[in-house]
């Protein structure tokens, strides 16, 4: 219900939107654009966030600053609002270039793998995880461009923490690793979009080959886990009847 006290800033509000409606409708589609551009790539939502409110915020500080003294009928309208904000995306683009945070490509040295059934299975195992779950990334050319950058460099770390093929043994979820390929959990939907790392893309045939030469590598299964979590019961059984 609209109280006698904010119907003036109601009016306001409606008069502002009006007068701007070009530069609202070019608010939300960058707005748009860019949420569809970091869910496809991957980007952290807050970064989304922070790089819409930058982009709208200067256009629209630069539209007020420049018609500040204008007449309604001097102001921009359509395609000089829109042509007004692209150069702000442009310039913003231009600028986060020079953050350092995603440009060191560095690999650690691998300390261990698992003792894969067959080389195939290693090698389907590169293809698939290796690019975000291991210490032999090659980096695209991409990844040396902000956003992509940090894209790539969060998806590499987060990889890495959750489970490292290259430093096989130092925690991390390595008995999911099965049910993880058989859920279609990974690689991940936006590492194989439009055609990116087609080596990744694996066949039926070739998940159900994968799948195999992992229940045949010790330590990626979670029946290893159980095996090992049996004997351990087993052995404590004995030390309790060695001491009755």
């Amino acid at each position: 219900m609209t109280t006698p006290e904010s119907a003036p800033i109601l009016d306001r509000v409606k008069r502002a939107v009006s007068e701007n409606r070009a530069a609202v409708y070019a608010s939300v589609a960058v707005l748009v654009i860019a949420a569809i551009g970091g869910a496809i790539i991957g980007l952290n939502p807050a970064i989304t966030l922070v790089l819409v409110v930058v982009v709208v915020g200067a256009s629209v500080g630069s539209l007020a600053w420049r018609n500040r003294e204008k007449s309604q009928s001097e102001r921009p309208t359509g395609r000089g609002v829109f042509t007004q904000f692209a150069l702000i995306a442009i310039a913003t683009l231009a600028i986060i270039q020079l953050v350092p945070y995603g440009r060191s490509h560095s690999n650690p040295a691998i300390i261990a793998e698992p003792e894969w059934a067959t080389p195939r299975t290693r090698e389907l195992m590169v293809n698939a995880c290796f690019a975000c779950h291991s210490n032999e990334v090659e980096y695209p050319w991409y990844a040396s461009i902000a956003p992509l950058s940090w894209a790539v460099t969060d998806h590499v770390n987060e990889g890495r923490d959750e489970v490292n093929y290259s430093e096989f043994g130092r925690g991390g979820e390595f008995d999911e690793t099965i049910e993880t390929i058989r859920d279609g959990e990974m690689p991940p939907g936006y590492f194989t979009i439009f055609g990116l790392h087609p080596e990744a893309n694996l066949s039926d045939s070739e998940i159900d080959e994968l799948i195999a030469g992992l229940k045949a590598t010790p330590g990626l299964s979670e029946e290893d886990e159980d095996e090992d979590e049996d004997e351990d019961e087993d052995e404590d059984e004995e030390e309790d009847e060695d001491d009755d």
